[in-house]
């Protein structure tokens, strides 16, 4: 496994920039896939910004300068296109990105790559009414379990303002499961 800074040094390499950019698509898709999914919800949606996420970065590669981690720059390009995404086609749609996320989860109960049940479905959908902020925080630390300090960098903000962020996030969402303890 090559180390970030190395992988980054190949990355700037003009003949080495497409064998280290394999590598850097191959050890970090997957966790970039599930971050984007989580944001998007759909399979196809998430592909597509993973592919526009990486072709940024190939495009702006020589604009990093190791001022944070190579991950943390990554999720940060990923985060930003998904937002893109969503407010795009809320617009396209006319609709507002809570009404797009609405439908979104509609869809997510026919969605064949959504292997959740009943409960993760109602989980998603507690998600949902959270503000946009909340949602990206309780995605990042409960389903990708980043720490405090890395979604720090990744979303350039506070400790603390994040811990807080998490733990309003949850409340509202026990607050909602408590509400709609029928349907479980």
């Amino acid at each position: 496994m090559v180390q970030e800074q190395e992988l980054v040094n190949l990355l700037k390499e003009p003949s080495q920039k497409e064998e280290a950019f394999r590598i850097l698509v191959s050890t970090y898709k997957e966790r970039l896939y599930w971050h984007i999914r989580n944001m998007v919800k759909s399979h196809d949606d998430t592909d597509d910004v993973l592919q526009n996420t990486f072709i940024k970065v190939f495009r702006n590669m020589d604009k990093f300068k190791g001022d944070s981690k190579l991950y943390t720059w990554l999720y940060r390009i990923a985060t930003n296109e998904a937002i893109t995404f969503i407010n795009k086609r809320a617009k396209r749609h006319h609709i507002t990105n809570e009404e797009l996320q609405q439908q979104t989860l509609e869809n997510l109960q026919t969605d064949v790559y959504f292997e959740g049940d009943a409960i993760q479905l109602q989980l998603q959908k507690a998600i949902a009414i959270l503000p946009e902020k909340q949602q990206l925080v309780f995605n990042m630390k409960y389903f990708e379990d980043h720490t405090y300090e890395e979604l720090s960098e990744i979303l350039e903000t506070s400790v603390g303002g994040l811990k807080s962020t998490y733990h309003i996030a949850v409340k509202k969402i026990t607050a909602y499961f408590e509400g709609n303890e029928t349907i479980l």
